[in-house]
């Protein structure tokens, strides 16, 4: 994907969440006062959204370099299994910790 197609891709995502958004900032604080419950549910589902994504990416790229460097020399498949399996739990731990920060602001609505 080159550059201008992700940069429209992205434009197209951005202003399609502010569309969508909108709702969220009109809304009227109820009898309690708490204003806040749509912003939670906003920052909720777009952590996990780019929680996820990024993980996405990440554990994409990192399998893509270690099979490429499995092709390239397959004896070293050893050597490269292992340390693939430690970054892959890394980058899954940062999307395990946006869960569970996002049900922490579950608890708030």
């Amino acid at each position: 994907m080159n550059l201008k197609k992700m940069t429209s891709a992205l434009f197209a995502f951005v202003s399609t969440l502010v569309l969508f958004a909108v709702p969220a900032f009109a809304q009227t604080p109820d009898a309690a006062g708490d204003s806040n419950k749509g912003f939670i549910a906003l920052a909720i589902g777009l952590g996990l959204g780019l929680a996820a994504a990024g993980g996405g990416m990440g554990q994409g790229k990192a399998a893509a370099a270690a099979l490429e460097g499995i092709g390239r020399n397959p004896g070293a498949a050893d050597k490269i299994f292992t340390p693939l399996l430690l970054s892959l739990a890394l980058i899954e731990s940062l999307v395990i910790y946006s869960l569970v920060i996002s049900f922490m602001l579950l608890g708030k609505l």
